[in-house]
């Protein structure tokens, strides 16, 4: 049984569908309101906030991907994740089930460095801090050789569906409806973006491939990195529109949110958006050189639909 907690989102939908076409039909697929993606799926409804809940929703899984999500809402996170972490690392040790961590990059230091699998943590804003001090409970849970684990980490998403991100809300899906695209600060430094079906075809493998564990990865994304100006350019012709888009500055960004919580909770991400981002996915590349990823043009392509 392979089991994902947090399976509602885009990324834990599109894993359930990776998992079954290439790994197992044994899925099991955990939420508050879980709903089946494949016709063989196991639904099992579970609070991870509750530890009795996620004890029994972990039972009898070989594999558990932690997948879930959480709003945009800083005081949510301080609140809940290390409540979510904690259950989820008690759950997996007590029943010996390996755990696959699905993480984000908010931990790094918002440089343009390039970000490798030992990048520093230096967290910018709560947010930050707290993803950082769950990463590395999970982290000393594994080397302590209390439970089987590794962490897959992504940087800013763009794809289909109900993926979440400022480029998907702000810049593509604005495109693809006719509208202006909003771009933050600069529309010239190169952003580091990954396909959601790809960083869950690949968690996928990373979790059927047993000398993975003990390890953090960086899910695999388009090495062909652009800038806004340049994905604005790709998307207009794609979607048909034109190239219309608005740069917002900092004192914009910072009026807005005065009025809107989302602009607001997005504040400590700012500094990412005014230099260039460089995920570097080589370890997974070379681990993995058949994995095929999806480039720029065939994903906006993607969301043409909708």
């Amino acid at each position: 049984m392979q089991t994902i907690l947090g399976a509602s989102g885009q990324i834990g939908e599109e894993l359930a569908r990776a998992l079954k076409r290439d790994f197992t039909t044994d899925i099991r697929l955990v939420s508050r309101n879980p709903r089946k993606v494949n016709d063989t799926d196991h639904l099992h409804r579970a609070d991870l906030l509750d530890a009795a809940e996620t004890l029994r929703a972990v039972e009898g899984s070989d594999i558990v991907y932690l997948t879930a999500g959480l709003p945009m809402d800083t005081a949510l996170w301080v609140e809940k994740w290390p409540v979510i972490m904690r259950n989820v690392v008690d759950a997996c040790a007590a029943h010996d089930t390996r755990l696959v961590f699905f993480d984000n990059t908010y931990m790094y230091p918002q440089t343009a460095e390039p970000q490798t699998e030992g990048m520093r943590f230096e967290p910018n804003g709560e947010k930050g801090r707290v993803r950082a001090a769950i990463a590395t409970e999970l982290l000393n849970a594994t080397h302590g050789g209390r439970i089987s684990a590794m962490i897959c980490r992504a940087p800013e998403f763009y794809g289909p569906g109900k993926t979440q991100s400022i480029t998907n809300s702000a810049i593509l899906e604005p495109l693809r409806d006719g509208k202006r695209a909003r771009v933050f600060l600069r529309d010239d430094t190169l952003r580091s973006l990954i396909f959601t079906p790809d960083a869950s075809r690949a968690m996928a493998l990373l979790g059927n491939t047993p000398d993975a564990y003990g390890q953090t990865w960086h899910l695999p994304c388009d090495d062909e990195r652009l800038t806004y100006r340049q994905l604005i350019g790709l998307a207009a012709r794609t979607f048909g529109t034109g190239p219309r888009y608005t740069v917002l500055k900092r004192w914009q960004l910072r009026l807005a949110g005065l009025f809107s919580p989302a602009v607001r909770d997005a504040g400590e991400l700012l500094p990412r958006y005014a230099q260039d981002n460089i995920f570097v996915s080589d370890k997974f590349k070379t681990r993995f050189p058949d994995f095929e990823v999806t480039r720029f043009a065939e994903g906006v392509g993607r969301l043409k639909g909708g």
